[in-house]
This record gives C-alpha cells, structure tokens and sequence, in this order.
C-alpha cells in the first residue's frame, strides 16, 4: 500500500491518483494531527460495496456455503473459462 502526506499528495495529485487506478492499489493519506484517510478507486469501492450486500443477505450466503460444500465434496462441473460467455 502507498502511503503520501497531504503536503506530498497535493503536489504531485495526478500522479498519485493514476497509481491508484493503474495499479489498483490503494493509497494512505497521513495528514499531521489528524487521521489518515484511505484513497481507491471507484472499481474498488464497488467491489467492496458489492461484497458487502451480498455477504449480509443471508439467502446469498447459503447459496455460496452450499455451493463450497459441494465443491469440498468433490462435486460442481469442471468448466473452460473462455467458453463461459459463449
């Protein structure tokens, strides 16, 4: 994880905010006598809010225990992953 102080990010902005989004990495911004803050991207922000939903809706989460059990018991079928669209 990169880490700026806002003196730092404020200068060179673009810079630190194309890393964000080319490297998917997130950045710390450590600010004097305050909190840091944490900047993503908006892909990893959905992402996270995506898991978020899914992992509070209980039906959700037994679909996805079920279907892990199923696949720890040797069962599921094997699938090519470039004819999943097809």
């Amino acid at each position: 994880m990169r880490t700026a102080n806002y003196s730092e990010l404020r200068k060179n902005l673009k810079r630190y905010l194309d890393g964000v989004i080319n490297d998917n990495e997130p950045l710390v911004v450590h600010r004097s006598g305050n909190e840091s803050v944490v900047v993503i991207s908006l892909d990893e922000y959905n992402a996270i809010k995506e898991t978020e939903y899914i992992m509070k809706s209980p039906a959700m989460m037994n679909i996805i225990r079920k279907g892990d059990d199923e696949i720890k018991r040797g069962g599921g079928e094997k699938a090519d992953i470039d004819n999943l669209w097809k």
